[in-house]
């Protein structure tokens, strides 16, 4: 999972994911809400991604072996 966080650098924030500058924003309130977003859509993309729903039926129907 990505890792977000902001620095200060001047009068500007630099929004952060795994210690790579992505973002430069004025106000801290807004880069706050941009991690808040950023994480909601990772998190909704996983979800999207591994279904919980499993097929309780095998596709293919097997024949039982004929035993000797």
């Amino acid at each position: 999972m990505t890792s977000y966080s902001m620095v200060k650098v001047g009068n500007d924030y630099v929004v952060q994911a795994n210690d790579k500058c992505i973002l430069k924003v004025g106000s801290r309130r807004r880069a706050a809400q941009l991690i808040s977003d950023a994480t909601d859509l990772l998190n909704a993309l996983a979800v999207v991604k591994s279904p919980n729903t499993v097929p309780e039926t095998p596709s293919l129907a097997r024949e039982a072996p004929e035993l000797p």
